[in-house]
């Protein structure tokens, strides 16, 4: 570096010299412009119109123009690198994993069993043809109903089984005895092993003469928790069928399903079923195996003597309604059909059977009745001899049987067929070198071939025709009015009304068309529902307009309830499968497409011509387990958008299930209501992935409450209206004892006849002559309530004229505030509610609904609030199975959660016992696991709804200190319950007594209150 470039620069090389000269524009026309990068302010456009580059390299100078952000092109596009030409496509970044395939394949969702179609021995046409058609004498319809595992779709695979075209299920149904469960069509049923819907199926079965019928067989659920299936069953058919384990015998839902038979009037049939438990299990001798036979037979008849008040006739062998079978190695007979048989092998020589009828001899096949081996006459005692006599079904049914399972268990080959063909049983060479089960089944099928038939005869003799059945129907389900046969005169035939009534009467095919729909069927994609309806009278086709009246339809006081639509498709139940008909006439189960939008549960369907004047048929109700459901789930979307899919797929949870409830809350959140945690995990299955295809959040189980007092009310209760010119007064006690479920039964209604009406109260509950005339309403529902409002005005001191103007508002207004209690916004229970003064308005328009409505609520709540308000809870009634041993250590369970031990009892001819007892359902949540953890697995545990119960503890009393994260003490407990249902309703944390009490109320309570205290 020279000199004089080191005086231009510093130390560190900065220059210090002189200003330069040098100019921008001489910088810019020496250098040429470089291309605008990433943050430049100019665009491509703007660039190529600026620069153009000559042959002499001569450059234009740039325009400096604003480029708005929007504008800026930062990269070329794909026209501009590849060409105009090339066809380009730009596309996203891949989200999907590695595993997602970019088209996935259509996924059909099916709800039902997919299998293979069985062969009938007769065709669809035949079936539909010479039977659906023809007169209604050769029809039935009967209800498979009993407890859970006692053999109901088992023994519904056995008496389908002759219908086969092969004549068997096939060699796993032999091997395992298990069948195919044909009747348990639902996915999620072989996935529990056990039924959770019930299944109509119309079949033809020959009885022991060779005759068909046409059979209607409803298989129900045995759980407890599925009850209401069985109940919508029973309302359907004409007939039920109870079927008992021969072992366990009669069982919790048992006597429900017998309780809801005897009060739908059907004639009841037995079957005791797993008989072979009896020989293969307990190995119980012959007559040890007829006592307890004979035990469970007089343990039902009991059971139907304190159902019906001494009213039914009992069950019994000898009378042809009791059968035994065993579906496992496919046999079942009636004394009937086995006397039959047993005849059939008899020799034409001189002995038993040559001069004795079959009838006779199935009459004597029971009972005391024994064989003298020396006279040969059969006598009700046996006569002292060296050799001991046993009763005849000892010896002339259970002693063949016993020694066939002897044989076929414990002798060789040649044996068991040497005894086999005495008996003309021939099987072939690979049946007699079988396991033990498919060659007991080979066996015994053959042997009581024809015996098999004999629950044909037994249905056919016991179940009436559908002709027969429908006045029985009628008078017990049909809401309107009944017409005498002695009620007709020549203007019958004019009267639209009196022709309706007695077409259904007749079961008349020629008639106005009238069915009853009692239950819905999901499609097997779960997007629309088959509707099971009896037909009454009249004729179904497809493409029929019909209307369908809802179950709060009434042609006099609402007829909003109604649709009108067109029956798109009528069919045939068979189980899996249906058969499409093209007509279908009284006295016929069908299942109906295109009307399930407008049926809620149940309906009534009529032809439009008919609709103003028919009346509905009664809605299901279920007095086994308290009525209605009472276990809550709250639940809401996880995705809230996808609540309107929720929201439909609810509606038709609640179509699906019978029971069912769902409801909305102040608070915005959605509730469903079950019978039970099993009901309510399927109902959550079914809607998370069966009808709504969705994830849901679901809070903590919960139960319904009600609300009652304890006491009359402290001081009579007042309220003005808004205007200042009508005053009430009423005051609350509590209703007599056992009243309310009567009331909540049916079995009291306001249109009783005056005297009727009060000669009940009179005799039954000790009530005046005045009180019993002056009940005004039922609360809060209009027929089934549970509370009473009653007149205790007298004429002197009230003017009644005005009174009764105003009857309908205050009824409202008390119906109102029954419905949404005063602590909680439960409904009240069990309170009587009496009018003690009113002071009205001359004029009607300053005591119309919107003065009287609000004001009657208000007043009703102050009474309730003043006569020691309560909580009620529901409590379960549990029937626990286990061995002997443990039920000392069962108690230690259920007082954990305020349950008790009321009974228990040996199960005669086994080592089980059968524990009953109590449990509050707010504490049930989880107990079943915890009794099976805890007995490790030796105990089975049934539920149901029993009764309602008082939570100990006053709700009211604000000196309780609630700890958070600790459990209350049982006087707590109602005071905490109130707090957190107010707080899960978005309502406030205490119940303000100023909200329905007025200035001079809330003074004379507030003297009242000191009073006490300074007592």
């Amino acid at each position: 570096m020279s000199d004089n470039d080191e005086e231009l620069y510093d130390e560190f090389g900065n220059y210090i010299g002189p200003d330069l000269d040098s100019s921008s524009d001489e910088e810019d026309d020496s250098v040429p412009p470089s291309a605008p990068d990433d943050a430049s302010d100019v665009s491509r456009d703007s660039m190529r119109d600026l620069v153009a580059r000559e042959d002499d390299e001569v450059y234009a100078e740039p325009i400096k123009a604003i480029v708005l952000h929007e504008d800026k092109e930062h990269y070329a596009s794909a026209e501009q690198v590849y060409g105009e030409e090339v066809r380009t496509a730009v596309l996203d970044e891949d989200a999907m994993d590695i595993e997602t395939p970019i088209m996935e394949a259509e996924t059909k969702k099916l709800l039902h069993v997919q299998g293979i179609p069985y062969e009938w021995n007769y065709s669809d046409d035949y079936l539909g043809a010479h039977f659906l058609n023809e007169t209604t004498r050769n029809r039935r319809a009967i209800a498979f109903v009993g407890h859970l595992h006692h053999g109901k779709t088992s023994l519904m695979d056995l008496i389908l089984e002759p219908t086969l075209q092969s004549g068997s299920w096939g060699p796993r149904a032999s091997l395992d005895g298990k069948g195919p469960r044909y009747t348990d069509i639902l996915q999620t049923e072989h996935d529990r092993q056990m039924s959770l819907a019930s299944t109509p199926l119309t079949t033809l079965l020959t009885d022991t003469r060779g005759k068909s019928f046409c059979v209607t067989v409803m298989d129900t659920p045995g759980h407890p928790h599925f009850h209401d299936e069985a109940v919508a069953a029973l309302r359907a058919v004409d007939a039920a069928c109870v079927v008992v384990d021969a072992v366990e015998g009669i069982m919790m839902h048992t006597e429900m399903v017998v309780r809801q038979a005897i009060a739908e009037g059907l004639p009841l049939m037995l079957v005791l079923t797993k008989m072979d438990r009896l020989i293969v299990e307990l190995k119980l001798p012959p007559r040890d195996a007829y006592y307890k036979l004979q035990h469970i037979i007089d343990e039902f008849n009991e059971l139907i003597g304190r159902a019906s008040r001494g009213r039914y006739p009992k069950v019994s062998p000898e009378r042809g309604n009791v059968a035994f079978a065993s579906a496992v190695h496919g046999w079942m007979f009636t004394l009937h059909s086995f006397a039959q048989v047993y005849l059939e092998h008899q020799s034409n020589d001189d002995g038993l059977g040559q001069n004795l009828s079959i009838d006779d001899f199935a009459l004597r096949l029971w009972g005391d009745a024994y064989l003298d081996p020396e006279t040969g006459r059969f006598q009700r005692s046996p006569r002292d001899s060296s050799t001991k006599v046993e009763r005849t079904f000892v010896t002339f049914v259970l002693e063949p049987i016993y020694k066939i399972y002897s044989a076929c268990l414990g002798e060789r080959e040649a044996d068991v067929n040497a005894l086999l063909r005495s008996l003309g049983v021939l099987l072939k060479k690979d049946q007699l070198r079988a396991s033990a089960r498919p060659l007991l089944r080979a066996a015994l099928s053959q042997f009581l071939q024809t015996a098999q038939h004999g629950f044909v005869d037994m249905v056919v003799q016991q179940c009436p025709h559908p002709a027969a059945s429908a006045a029985g129907k009628i008078a017990r389900n049909y809401t309107g009015p009944v017409i005498q046969e002695d009620d007709n005169n020549q203007d019958d035939s004019d009267d639209k009304y009196a022709k309706l009534y007695h077409a259904m009467k007749d079961c008349d095919p020629k008639g106005p068309l009238v069915m009853h729909a009692v239950k819905s069927y999901a499609s097997p994609d779960g997007q629309s529902f088959w509707t099971l309806a009896r037909i009454y009278s009249g004729t179904v086709r497809p493409a029929t307009p019909v209307q369908v009246l809802g179950e709060s339809y009434s042609p006099e006081d609402d007829d909003e309830d109604t649709a009108k639509c067109v029956i798109q498709g009528v069919a045939i139940p068979r189980g899996r499968f249906h058969t499409h008909v093209s007509v279908a006439t009284a006295g016929n189960w069908v299942l109906l497409e295109g009307i399930d939008a407008h049926i809620a549960k149940t309906a009534t369907i009529v032809e439009e011509l008919y609709a103003d004047v028919a009346h509905i048929f009664k809605p299901l109700s279920f007095p086994q387990v308290g009525g209605e459901a009472v276990m809550k789930l709250s639940i809401e979307p996880l995705n809230p958008a996808e609540l309107p899919k929720m929201i439909e797929g609810l509606r038709r949870v609640s179509k699906a299930y019978p029971m069912a409830r769902t409801k909305v809350e102040e608070s915005g959140e959605h509730v469903v209501l079950g019978n039970g945690e099993l009901y309510m995990d399927c109902m959550m299955h079914d809607l998370r992935h069966v009808y709504s295809d969705i994830e849901v959040k679901i809070a903590d189980p919960m139960v319904a409450f009600r609300e009652t007092v304890v006491e009359s009310s402290a001081l009579k209760c007042s309220a003005e209206t808004s205007n200042k010119k009508n005053r009430l007064s009423l005051i609350a006690e509590p209703l007599d004892e056992g009243l309310a479920e009567e009331l909540e039964a049916g079995k009291v209604k306001l249109a009783w006849e005056p005297k009727k009406f009060a000669k009940f109260f009179q005799t039954q509950y000790n009530w005046d002559l005045l009180s019993s005339r002056s009940v005004w309403a039922f609360g809060d529902s209009p027929t089934h309530g549970t509370n009473i409002l009653l007149d205790d005005t007298l004429p002197s001191e009230v003017d009644k004229v005005l009174l009764n103007s105003c009857k309908s508002s205050i009824v409202q207004g008390f119906q109102w505030a029954t419905r949404e209690g005063p602590l909680c916004e439960e409904p009240v229970r069990g309170t009587k509610v009496k009018i003690l003064d009113a002071l009205l308005a001359d004029k009607p328009i300053f005591r119309g609904g919107g003065q009287m409505i609000p004001t009657a609520r208000r007043t009703v709540h102050a009474a309730l609030l003043t006569a020691s308000p309560r909580l009620l809870e529901p409590v379960l009634r549990l029937d626990i199975q286990c061995p002997g041993a443990i039920v000392g250590n069962l108690q230690s369970v259920l007082s954990r959660r305020r349950g008790h031990i009321v009974q228990d009892r040996p199960i005669s001819g086994t080592t089980f016992y059968s524990v009953k007892g109590f449990l509050p359902m707010l504490d049930s949540f989880g107990f079943e696991t915890d009794l099976r953890t805890f007995t490790q697995g030796q105990a089975m545990v049934f539920s149901a709804f029993d009764h309602w119960s008082v939570i100990p503890g006053d709700p009211l009393d604000k000196s309780i200190i609630l700890h958070p994260l600790e459990p209350s003490p049982p006087p707590h407990l109602a005071r905490e319950l109130l707090i957190k249902t107010r707080r899960r309703k978005g309502l406030s944390e205490d119940v303000s007594m100023s909200k329905f009490l007025d200035d001079d109320m809330r003074a004379q309570l507030q003297a009242l209150q000191e009073q006490d205290n300074m007592e």
